[in-house]
Formats: structure tokens, C-alpha cells, sequence
């Protein structure tokens, strides 16, 4: 009986004592719209005065470093990164500057954004490495779109250069995505780079065979071949006594877009025209002696 009437009183007491509170909240808050309120409102009048026109310089700003990167020919894909760089931070900056008109303390703000940064930093050093390589190779350019270049291990036609990576076509059609900080930290050969490149081959002729007869077909060969060109002059020359052939050494100079076309018909004129005049083309050759143990005991 008596824990119904204990019920009873505090269902009565409960929605007295709700609206008591109610009615405290709202006095409390009436009074801080009569002494604070005016101020409240030019407060946030002011920071939202500050984030808009803020945002409206800081889109200013980056267009007009967009402008000077273009004229000064920064790459586009860096002018683009750059500009989204710029105004990401400017609009932090507007942003902490418009908290902080409504009162908010921004210095611990700022202090967990620093630590954020630095957590998120640590955590794609490899990525932010890749992307400093990547702002080098755009600044620096070691190639360019369709050079064929040899780096971070692998070969290849330059298709795209991206600011964490690079791609590559190969020889066989195949797309290689090479991240740039692999490509920084070794050796570039660019083989597209210069004009012109030189042939090298190394021909073997018989010791028996004539050494002036197959100098001067060597020399014929270049002669007839019109891709080939006359400055820097070609080399035909005596290199090395072998163990099985005399070797010449071949070197002509051609445009970089004739080398490989050039490269194969002059093997292919040398093999025929040594087959016509007779020439050898040695290959190593060893002597084997078999010695039969049960013949040599018996003997």
C-alpha cells in the first residue's frame, strides 16, 4: 500500500519538478539573451562575415597563383595539386579565424591538427615520398610523355606522369604503374632524350679469313646505308684478337628514331654478305679427349 502512494506522489512530483527545471533553463536563458545576447549575434554575424569573405580571398588567392604557375609553365598536373594546396590551407586558416571570433579557444584546435597532420604524415611516408619525387620529376623532367626511358626496374614508353606515379607502356603492350620515389632513388636512362644514338656491334670474322677483305665489306655496308650518317663519322675497326675470331667493332651513327630498324638490316646485310663471299663467322669449339680407364690399365 505504501509503495503505491510513494508511486502515486512521485508521479505527481516528477512533472512539477520537470517544468521547475524547464522553467530555470529558460529563465537562465532568457537572461543571457538580455546581457549577452547582442553581443552572441554580432559574434556570430562576424564570424560567419569572416568565413565568407575569407573563402571568397582565398579562392582569389589560388587563382592568382594558378595564374603565375601557367605563366611561369609550371607542369599542369603540379599547378593543379599546388592550387588545391593553397586553398586548403587558406581555408583553414579562415576557419580557425572565424572560431575563434565565436570564442572557441583555437590553439588546442590547432594543436590537434598539428598532431593529426604528423599521424597521418607517418603513416603515408611512403606516398608523401612518392609525391616529392613526383613534384621532381615534373619540375626537373628527366623525360617526357612518350620517351622510352629504363627506371625503377623496369622499361618502357612514357604514357602519363602523375604526381605519386608513373605509367608505362612496354614494349609488349603491357601498362606499368611505377611509383615515383622507385624511379628518383636509382638511375634514368632516357633513350629518347638525344637525337641522334650510335649503333654498337661487334662482328667476328675467321683468322683464316681475309682481315682487309672483311674490313672494307664492313665499310661497304655502311656506306650503302643511307640511314646512317656521316657526322659523328662511323667506326670500323680492328678490336680484339678472340679465342676463335678476330673481332671488329661496328659503329655507326644514326637518328634515334631509325636505331632499331637500322640496327636489324645491317645484321641482317652483314650475315648475307658474308655468306656470298665466303666469310666465316666463328663459334666457340672445344677439343674433348675421352680416356678409357680399363684400356689404359690393360695397356
Amino acid at each position: 500500500m505504501w509503495s503505491i502512494l510513494f508511486a502515486q506522489e512521485k508521479d505527481v512530483i516528477a512533472p512539477v519538478d520537470t517544468m521547475t527545471r524547464v522553467n530555470n533553463v529558460w529563465k537562465q536563458v532568457n537572461e543571457f539573451l538580455t546581457t549577452q545576447g547582442l553581443n552572441l549575434a554580432l559574434n556570430i554575424f562576424v564570424a560567419l562575415l569572416i568565413f565568407f569573405v575569407g573563402k571568397w580571398i582565398a579562392g582569389l588567392l589560388t587563382r592568382f597563383c594558378s595564374r603565375l604557375m601557367r605563366q611561369a609553365k609550371v607542369d599542369e598536373t603540379l599547378a593543379r595539386f599546388l592550387s588545391n594546396i593553397i586553398n586548403a590551407i587558406l581555408l583553414v586558416v579562415v576557419i580557425l579565424a572565424a572560431l575563434s571570433q565565436l570564442g572557441i579557444n583555437t590553439t588546442s584546435l590547432a594543436a590537434i591538427l598539428a598532431a593529426a597532420g604528423f599521424a597521418v604524415g607517418m603513416a603515408l611516408q611512403g606516398t608523401l615520398g612518392s609525391f616529392a619525387s613526383g613534384v621532381m620529376l615534373i619540375l626537373f623532367k628527366p623525360f617526357k610523355f612518350g620517351d622510352f626511358i629504363e627506371a625503377g626496374g623496369t622499361s618502357g614508353v612514357v604514357e602519363e606522369i602523375q604526381i605519386f606515379s608513373t605509367h608505362l607502356r612496354t614494349v609488349d603492350n603491357i601498362a606499368i604503374v611505377v611509383p615515383n620515389a622507385e624511379i628518383t632513388k636509382g638511375i634514368i636512362k632516357n633513350y629518347s632524350k638525344k637525337e641522334t644514338r650510335r649503333i654498337d656491334l661487334v662482328i667476328g670474322c675467321g683468322y683464316d679469313d681475309d682481315l682487309r677483305a672483311v674490313k672494307s665489306f664492313l665499310e661497304e655496308v655502311i656506306r650503302n646505308e643511307g640511314r646512317i650518317l656521316s657526322d659523328p663519322e662511323p667506326v670500323v675497326a680492328v678490336n680484339e684478337l678472340g679465342d676463335s675470331s678476330v673481332n671488329f667493332v661496328v659503329r655507326p651513327w644514326v637518328k634515334n628514331a631509325d636505331y632499331w630498324d637500322t640496327r636489324w638490316d645491317l645484321i641482317e646485310a652483314i650475315k648475307l654478305g658474308f655468306d656470298e663471299r665466303g666469310f666465316n663467322i666463328p663459334y666457340p669449339t672445344r677439343d674433348l679427349h675421352v680416356y678409357n680407364e680399363a684400356s689404359a690399365a690393360s695397356s
